[in-house]
């Protein structure tokens, strides 16, 4: 999907989810939805500092990864359960790469799973494995109620309460602030399709490990 129609269709929908989820939980008030027109201003205007980046291994590593991923996408399943898991082995877990995950919201599923996800930082990682795995199984034909209830039994599974999960979903401004978040980072980026890869500053599309190591190692050696 192109990344422009993507937060176009988001902005005038998903931003309600935060809204919709309270109104069916506590009889909220529903918030309005930014207009599609202004979303780019919009989401430049609005600040993010409050956004945690979620990363693996040393900062200090002499190879930066950054990996823009979306919950809802199949090739970014496929990317965690064979090239990542590789990754973490032979770089992350070794001081080599410092990994930055960054979420990019072409769909409202993709945006609730990362709320849930992002519930309790320190459970991220364990939680997106969960929701790359079990991928086919929580997002099923789409319906809202379904998914969002998968979603809650994924959270329930990694450790996440009740109550945490009910705010962590309810969290309107947060979706809010996620999505502007993404924005400028893809702005700054330039990037329209997951995964997509951001080794050193540098841009790539999704590659063959083989590749990805070799590309990692030419780098380390430049070091």
């Amino acid at each position: 999907m192109n990344r422009r129609t993507a937060l176009i269709a988001l902005c005038a929908g998903v931003l309600t989810m935060g809204g919709w989820w309270a109104l069916q939980q506590r009889n909220a008030v529903q918030l309005p939805p930014i207009g599609a027109a202004s979303a780019q201003d919009a989401a430049a205007e609005v600040d993010t500092s409050s956004i945690e980046e979620m990363t693996l291994g040393d900062a200090d590593a002499p190879v930066t990864l950054v990996e823009y991923a979306s919950f809802t996408c199949p090739h970014c399943a496929n990317f965690h359960d064979s090239q990542f898991k590789k990754l973490k082995t032979d770089y992350i877990d070794t001081g080599k790469v410092h990994f930055i995950y960054r979420d990019v919201y072409f769909d409202r599923l993709g945006l609730w799973a990362a709320l849930v996800a992002r519930c309790d930082p320190e459970r991220f990682f364990g939680v997106s494995d969960l929701l790359y795995s079990q991928q086919r199984d929580w997002i099923g034909e789409g319906d809202p109620n379904a998914v969002v209830e998968n979603l809650r039994r994924i959270g329930r599974v990694a450790g996440l309460d009740e109550e945490g999960l009910n705010t962590c979903l309810a969290d309107n401004d947060k979706a809010r602030t996620l999505v502007a978040w993404y924005q400028q980072n893809a702005e700054a980026d330039e990037i329209n399709s997951t995964p997509s890869l951001m080794i050193d500053g540098q841009k790539y599309s999704n590659m063959p490990y083989d590749e990805l190591s070799a590309l990692i190692d030419k780098k380390l050696a430049a070091e």
